[in-house]
């Protein structure tokens, strides 16, 4: 499948900024799964945008701009050609080692509940395959999925304590990392994009799900939002420990006040006629 994207993110401040630092993760890498065959990253503003790696192996860019910036306009797309490798994640250079995804975070912490469901699943699975298989249909099918809408995400903790509460793809990835970790195996979170024109064209948030190790098999993608392991209509872009290890932009800024931030995101798919 051949995608098109683009991904706009306009901020606001009720005063002029004087300086600011961003993290810009928006560039999605070349993979079994992924061909990136156009991309770039552009912004509103004057400043340093540098290219760099962050320790997970993400492509970041580094953006550092000096006010007075009132209005600052982050714009990130191009077109990507994506292949169904039924969740298996191949052709990237793992910089750590998997046992660092073990580490609980405060969004992946556990608590009764969670330790409670990775039992279950445990005890249920016939291997870890099995049981990430099992635990990816069984967070699917208990928690209410909030349409696609920029949110704060939450932690596991919070997400099992009440599953009738909306939940972001950020919550359930979350819930999905912090039971596989408490089971013993490792797992990560991923950012990226989701072509999806039957629920929606455009989304002002991104999708989530995780990736987990697998001994003989390797990194194995699941969505949970959905119920499957992604297929050619996700699109990776970064991982992390958490969201905020994998946030597309994060950074710090020094005035600004109150800050707006509206955010368009179009996935669609790109069709050539005969």
């Amino acid at each position: 499948m051949r995608l098109r994207i683009t991904h706009e993110t306009v901020y606001r401040y009720d005063s002029p900024i004087d300086r600011a630092i961003e993290i810009l993760r928006l560039t999605p890498q070349n993979h079994h799964g992924q061909y990136v065959s156009d991309w770039r990253v552009d912004v509103s503003t004057d400043g340093r945008l540098t290219r760099i790696e962050d320790p997970f192996g993400n492509t970041t860019h580094s953006l550092s701009f000096e006010g007075p910036v009132e209005t600052l306009v982050i714009q990130a797309g191009g077109e990507v050609v994506t292949n169904d490798t039924a969740g298996i994640v191949r052709g990237l250079r793992d910089k750590l080692p998997a046992a660092v995804f073990l580490r609980p975070t405060d969004y992946t912490a556990a608590d009764e509940k969670v330790a409670a469901l990775a039992a279950a699943m445990t005890a249920a699975a016939n291997d870890p395959l099995d049981l990430l298989h099992r635990l990816n249909i069984d967070i699917h099918r208990r928690i209410n999925l909030a349409p696609a809408i920029h949110a704060p995400a939450r932690p596991a903790t919070a997400v099992i304590a009440d599953v009738d509460e909306p939940a972001t793809p950020q919550d359930v990835a979350h819930l999905f990392i912090a039971v596989a970790r408490h089971a013993g195996v490792p797992a990560r979170y991923v950012s990226g994009y989701l072509h999806r024109p039957e629920a929606f064209r455009e989304t002002d948030a991104g999708h989530a799900w995780a990736e987990a190790y697998v001994d003989g098999l390797g990194w194995i993608a699941f969505d949970p939002c959905l119920g499957i392991c992604p297929m050619d209509a996700h699109v990776r872009v970064a991982t992390g420990l958490d969201s905020i290890g994998a946030a597309p932009i994060r950074g710090a800024r020094a005035g600004g006040g109150i800050e707006s931030i509206a955010v368009n995101i179009v996935v669609e798919e790109i069709t050539y006629g005969l």
